[in-house]
């Protein structure tokens, strides 16, 4: 595969950003097999952002030929506080995120924090090593990395969680750090502080965040925002997990924020384009004939202009995403049906989406 296919697939929707794109090229030109990284805490259930969005990256990276591992960062886990801070419950829910992402991403390796801490002395030396090019300040405006405000009340812990991703990148071998929009700021932090340990800095690709179904936040605080339209378990409607049914599906795209007309902030036309595009290629709406009838849009931008000019109506695109969108969760869902065990910590933890 020549080059530039790679670059491609590399950086195809949903990705939105690269982190620089002629090192990225350049990666390709001298390394056959380079090395990446994305890293996931474990808490809720999985929905289309944390597996889907997530996955199309990945295989893309696949296809291009690179070593992909998705490493399932459960100390952050603890430090961050999730499933109720119980580690025997993040270590069972960790299983269920390795069973999810083989499946979606065959071919992809599944690294366990606590493995690679358990394996390699040197880690903490190296994260002491690491925070101290950190200032306090620093760190506290990339905690939005654990989807915190700088406004909450912080642990100590919380502030080692930089330097520990920071490293964790490093260990890993990985020489594409891939993540969500919402990962930018560690990643600069990881270019800028590696140069000074004499480290290779990683090429960064940020895939796009699918924003929440329901109606966008009032505030002008950036980080706010996206931190308050991003999907959520506390908040059913605003995300479609992996193991809603196709009734579920439905009704939360029926319920969902799409005015007429309107494009900018409308997250069922963000969807449609970094989501179902790139996953499918294209998209039909079935109407009856007095609407106008069936129309397959072959491009977002197509998509987009007739939703603008009235030409295509919001129930209609719902009901259309609602089917494209259960298309691409079904093969998911149906295979947790036949691994109900890996659902269990959920239940007994009383953790819902």
């Amino acid at each position: 595969m020549d080059v530039q296919t790679k670059m491609d697939l590399a950086t195809a929707l949903p990705v939105e950003e690269v982190l620089m794109p002629d090192e990225l090229k350049a990666l390709f030109e001298t390394k056959a097999h380079p090395g990446h990284y994305l890293g996931l805490e474990i808490s809720g259930l999985l929905h289309v952002g944390s597996l889907l969005a997530n996955g199309l990256v990945i295989n893309n990276l696949l296809k291009a030929g690179v070593k992909c591992q998705v490493y399932l960062a459960d100390w952050h886990s603890y430090i961050n506080r999730k499933m109720e801070g119980d580690w025997e419950k993040i270590q069972l829910a960790s299983k269920y995120y390795e069973e999810a992402f083989k499946f979606f991403c065959p071919g992809v390796k599944i690294v366990h924090g606590s493995q690679l801490y358990k394996s390699n002395d040197e880690f903490w030396k190296k994260v002491l090593e690491f925070s101290n090019h950190v200032t306090l300040a620093r760190a506290t405006r990339c905690l939005t990395i654990m989807g915190r405000s700088e406004k909450e009340t912080l642990h100590v812990s919380q502030f080692f969680y930089p330097s520990m991703q920071g490293v964790d990148i490093h260990e890993l071998g990985a020489d594409v750090a891939h993540a969500g929009m919402d990962q930018r700021k560690i990643h600069v932090l990881a270019r800028e502080i590696y140069p000074k340990m004499g480290w290779v800095p990683p090429v960064a690709i940020h895939h796009h965040l699918l924003p929440s179904l329901t109606e966008p936040p009032k505030t002008e605080d950036v980080e706010e925002r996206v931190i308050q339209q991003k999907m959520s378990k506390s908040r059913p409607d605003s995300a479609v997990f992996i193991h809603d049914s196709e009734g579920e599906i439905q009704s939360k795209f029926k319920k969902a924020f799409c005015p007429e007309k309107v494009v900018d902030s409308n997250p069922v036309l963000d969807w449609a384009k970094y989501l179902v595009f790139p996953a499918i290629g294209s998209l039909r709406v079935e109407r009856p004939q007095k609407f106008g009838g069936d129309v397959w849009y072959e491009s977002f931008a197509h998509l987009e202009a007739d939703f603008s000019q009235g030409k295509l109506h919001p129930a209609d695109l719902k009901n259309a995403m609602a089917l494209h969108v259960n298309r691409l969760v079904a093969p998911v869902r149906e295979h947790f049906e036949k691994k109900r065990d890996l659902l269990k910590v959920y239940q007994d933890a009383k953790i819902t989406r």
